[in-house]
């Protein structure tokens, strides 16, 4: 066997060696060894945040007062933090909240919940919970029919990671 020959399935054996080697390998390592950018589906999403919010804001600037929003400062389960969210405005056949919106700054997907009220539900309130990814500040946006934004926010600590969980 000529000495090319050799060279040629050595480097074919060493090639499928390596190959084998880097199938057994997780993604992340993976992507770290070829120095491509691991699409990390538990990262925050920004663009994502900003986008709803001036989805619902429809480019309004929220009222800081009129809401309430009740999170503890530390959630020791972050799978399932109490959310409190209540309308202190008063609620007339005229002007009533449409909806609430709970926003993680932080999470992959930032929308956390979505409640509708009607006139007749008499209040605008409820209690949820929600699951954060890490330490960051919960959003509340309500809307009213006549058309104001109110918002509240709350900064939490969480104990452990929830959404890789």
């Amino acid at each position: 066997m000529s000495s090319s020959s050799m060279k040629t399935r050595r480097h074919l054996v060493m090639g499928a060696a390596v190959a084998g080697a880097a199938s057994a390998l997780p993604l992340p390592a993976l992507a770290q060894a070829n120095k491509l950018p691991a699409n990390d589906p538990l990262a925050p999403n920004p663009v994502e945040f900003n986008n709803t919010m001036t989805r619902f804001t429809g480019g309004a600037k929220p009222l800081g007062e009129g809401l309430v929003l009740d999170v503890p400062l530390l959630a020791d389960n972050p799978s399932a933090v109490p959310v409190k969210v209540k309308v202190t405005l008063p609620i007339t056949e005229k002007d009533w909240c449409e909806e609430i919106i709970v926003l993680a700054e932080l999470n992959p997907s930032p929308l956390a919940c979505r409640l509708f009220f009607s006139a007749d539900t008499g209040t605008a309130e409820a209690a949820v919970r929600v699951r954060l990814s890490q330490s960051q500040n919960v959003h509340a946006l309500a809307r009213m029919k006549s058309g104001k934004i109110l918002a509240a926010k709350q900064s939490v600590t969480v104990a452990v990671s929830g959404c890789g969980m």
